[in-house]
């Protein structure tokens, strides 16, 4: 568990992500992680400075080590669709996808969506544009104010499933 004084400093420190150089950010997230009492959350989030500074490839193996270190709660959601995404991008689509159905296993929370985008753009990059299109429509469903219904169907349509009784 970290403290609130810590998260507060670490929501800080991402909001100068853009003010920043790429090495400086990472750097600043490494020693500000030194600092947690959570070594997970510390790992995870020196995972997402490699993400968001392109330093993907990189990125993997600190949300591995997060995982293995236990991290839970929201964080462990965000850590299967930042990894997912990381494989994606770093040429280990399918190992996204299995990911995303491990995650996906797990429950549903608010970041649903997300991960519904996540396997949208991992099924496009795989070349199963009809597939992606369906899980982004079904992801999308829930945040319109109407036409939810239809919605789902036709994204079930595109992928040969019959209409939702």
């Amino acid at each position: 568990m970290t403290d609130e004084a810590w998260e507060a400093r670490c929501a800080a420190l991402w909001e100068r992500l853009d003010a920043m150089g790429r090495e400086e950010f990472v750097q600043a997230m490494k020693d500000l992680a030194a600092e947690c009492d959570d070594e997970a959350v510390g790992l995870f989030e020196v995972g997402g400075a490699h993400d968001s500074t392109g330093f993907t490839e990189d990125a993997v193996g600190f949300y591995e080590r997060a995982v293995a270190a236990g991290l839970s709660g929201v964080r462990r959601r965000r850590v299967s669709i930042q990894m997912a995404s990381s494989l994606r991008e770093t040429g280990r689509p399918e190992e996204a996808l299995v990911i995303i159905a491990e995650e996906r296993a797990r429950g549903s929370d608010a970041y649903d969506g997300a991960l519904g985008m996540c396997e949208a753009l991992t099924l496009a990059k795989l070349g199963r544009d009809r597939e992606g299109l369906s899980v982004a429509l079904t992801a999308l469903a829930p945040h319109l104010p109407r036409y939810r219904r239809s919605t789902v169907n036709y994204a079930r349509g595109l992928v040969g499933l019959g209409p939702v009784e």
